[in-house]
C-alpha cells in the first residue's frame, strides 16, 4: 500500500468549516432525495460533512459528497409518511482536502492502487 502524502501526521492539506444558509427543496415521504448546492472552492476529491443545526422528525442527512467543482450534493432521507421540507437555515459544512490527490480521484483509490 502506497501513501501519496508527504505529511507525517496524515494526508490532510487543508480543513475548513463554513456556515452557509441552505434552502433545500421538499423530500417526498419514504424516500431519499439528493439535492445540490453551490459552495465556491470545493473540489472533486474533497471530503465533506454537513451538519443541519435543527431536528426535524423523520428527516436525516443520508450522504454528502462533492458532485462537481464548486458543488456539493446532500442526500436528505425522509422516513416519515408525509412530505418534509428541510428547514432553510445556516448549515455547518466541513471540508477536508487531502494532499496530493488528483482531481476527481478519491484519496483511497490512490492509496490502495
Amino acid at each position: 500500500m502506497t501513501n501519496p502524502s508527504t505529511i507525517t501526521r496524515g494526508n490532510i492539506q487543508g480543513s475548513w468549516v463554513l456556515a452557509v444558509t441552505l434552502t433545500p427543496a421538499s423530500v417526498a415521504n419514504a424516500t431519499a432525495a439528493e439535492q445540490t448546492f453551490t459552495i465556491t472552492g470545493v473540489l472533486l476529491g474533497d471530503q465533506v460533512s454537513v451538519n443541519k443545526p435543527s431536528n426535524q422528525n423523520g428527516l436525516s442527512i443520508a450522504n454528502t459528497r462533492v458532485s462537481a467543482n464548486g458543488v456539493i450534493a446532500i442526500a436528505f432521507a425522509n422516513a416519515s409518511s408525509a412530505t418534509i421540507t428541510p428547514t432553510s437555515e445556516m448549515y455547518s459544512i466541513e471540508i477536508n482536502r487531502p494532499e496530493n490527490v488528483t482531481a476527481g480521484v478519491s484519496a483511497l483509490t490512490q492509496i490502495v492502487s
